[in-house]
């Protein structure tokens, strides 16, 4: 597993702030996008995982791995879909836990086309860096 250092995002998380828009809109667009990434890896598109990746996940996926996202992507551990149990939305990023009991934590950004995962497969290590086993460079 990689750690993502959200020692700018988390804080900003966990204070629950929140941008401009409709907030409730973009939460469930959020999640929707979170569920679609663990959905297409579970049934094994890859193409379809990497297109809801951000650009540089999915380049370190590619990276990572030695092979190109589309086929790398189905061999990483993470969670099948399932219920958000917390969703939180500041301004350009987005928190969105699928399962609160492990590596169901996935962190989004905002791109010109939608929300795109920047790291999937994540576990809270309390006031550490998250563990991720999916994240961009």
């Amino acid at each position: 597993m990689r750690m993502i250092a959200v020692a700018v995002l988390g804080p900003l998380m966990a204070l629950g702030l929140v941008g401009c828009g409709d907030t409730g809109a973009r939460a469930d667009a959020a999640v929707a996008t979170a569920d679609r990434l663990l959905g297409a890896v579970r049934d094994g598109d890859g193409a379809g995982a990497c297109g809801l990746l951000a650009p540089d996940t999915a380049d370190e996926v590619a990276k990572n791995a030695g092979r190109p996202c589309a086929d790398a992507i189905t061999g990483e551990d993470l969670p099948g879909p399932g219920d958000a149990t917390r969703v939180r939305v500041d301004g350009q990023w987005a928190q969105v836990v699928i399962a609160a009991d492990g590596d169901g934590t996935l962190f989004l950004a905002m791109f010109p086309g939608g929300w795109r995962v920047v790291a999937a497969g994540c576990r809270s290590r309390g006031e550490r860096p998250y563990d991720c086993s999916v994240q961009g460079g």
